[in-house]
């Protein structure tokens, strides 16, 4: 334990703090640099095109300089991710299945998604040991060796997990919002089928008219809608609808578009029956919270509700009892 306390461990884990904090540093100023560079010709960009278009021209001066720093902060985030998710640390910085996570979140433009994804994870991976190691530092002062290498793990792993974790929370809210919106889903298609649009048709109308009410599932169709244009097969377009999203009635509907699409046939009564199981599950799921629901109440009406019907009910017979004895006591 001496050794591990002595003065030139931790003069020697400080210099490596430090000279990481230097390279984090240069690396930012760097980027900074050619972020400016960027700027700075998107802003020559911008006062050529305001000369030619007299509505650009007459914008404030503070809003495409604005917009053009973030243009370029983004730009170079999505160069910096792109290195990096094709250099040696690609297989760890977005494995398999981060990739597929980041093909549920539903953003529109998946290769900057992915670069942004990495580029987040790496500054994380990098910035939060170094701020918890100089944290530390600040408040409780230098400590062992063992205690620093255990902060400086610690910011590691929060900090190469923290991108995942918001990643798979927004896919979980995703997948909750799709079962919310299947029900009606399944109406519009029976509706759309019911007049006699073609499937196509049907998938057209739901993704161009009724996105608003269906901001997941319609998100999806408009992607499965693309990639069945560019000529795969209805069934490897529903493929992530299918099976990403971990829903047995979703499926369902996808093998049943598939099988319409691929035999034909009328549509119209399975997708009535199948909308009628949808709401008897969901009035079967609705009575197991109440049940649930009742459970839990019952414990909270016995804490706030159970002592003052007793104080009510038994005050005054407890009260009663209470001044006899003291008679009693008085008398003996």
């Amino acid at each position: 334990m001496d050794i591990l306390t002595a003065p030139t461990s931790s003069g020697l884990l400080a210099a490596a703090v430090l000279l990481v904090g230097l390279a984090l540093l240069v690396a930012g100023l760097g980027m900074a640099w050619r972020l400016r560079g960027q700027a700075r010709s998107m802003r020559v960009v911008e006062q050529a095109l305001a000369g030619r278009d007299p509505a650009r021209a007459a914008r404030p001066a503070g809003e495409p300089e604005l917009a053009g720093r973030l243009a370029a902060l983004a730009q170079g985030t999505d160069a910096l991710g792109k290195r990096l998710s094709e250099g040696r640390l690609a297989e760890s910085l977005l494995p398999d299945e981060d990739n597929k996570l980041i093909e549920l979140a539903g953003y529109a433009n998946m290769a900057s998604a992915r670069a942004r994804y990495v580029a987040l994870r790496f500054g994380l991976a990098l910035a939060l040991p170094v701020g918890a190691v100089l944290l530390r530092r600040a408040w409780f002062g230098p400590g062992s060796l063992m205690v620093m290498a255990f902060t400086l793990f610690i910011g590691f792993a929060v900090g190469y997990m923290l991108p995942k974790w918001l990643l798979a929370r927004r896919v979980k809210a995703r997948k909750k919002q799709a079962e919310k919106e299947l029900p009606l889903l399944v109406d519009l298609l029976r509706l759309l089928q019911g007049v006699g649009l073609s499937v196509d048709q049907s998938l057209s109308v739901i993704v161009n008219d009724f996105k608003a009410v269906l901001p997941v599932l319609g998100h999806e169709l408009g992607a499965a809608t693309a990639v069945y244009a560019r000529g795969r097969t209805r069934e490897q377009s529903l493929a992530r609808l299918s099976q990403g999203f971990d829903n047995d009635d979703l499926a369902a509907i996808c093998r049943l578009l598939v099988q319409v699409d691929r035999h034909g046939g009328a549509v119209q009564e399975p997708l009535n029956r199948f909308a009628q199981r949808i709401r008897d599950k969901r009035r079967f799921e609705l009575k197991e919270k109440i049940g649930r629901l009742t459970v839990k109440m019952t414990g909270v009406m016995i804490v706030t509700l159970l002592p003052a019907l007793l104080i009510v009910t038994g005050g005054m017979g407890i009260l009663s009892v209470l001044r006899g004895l003291s008679r009693i006591a008085g008398g003996m």
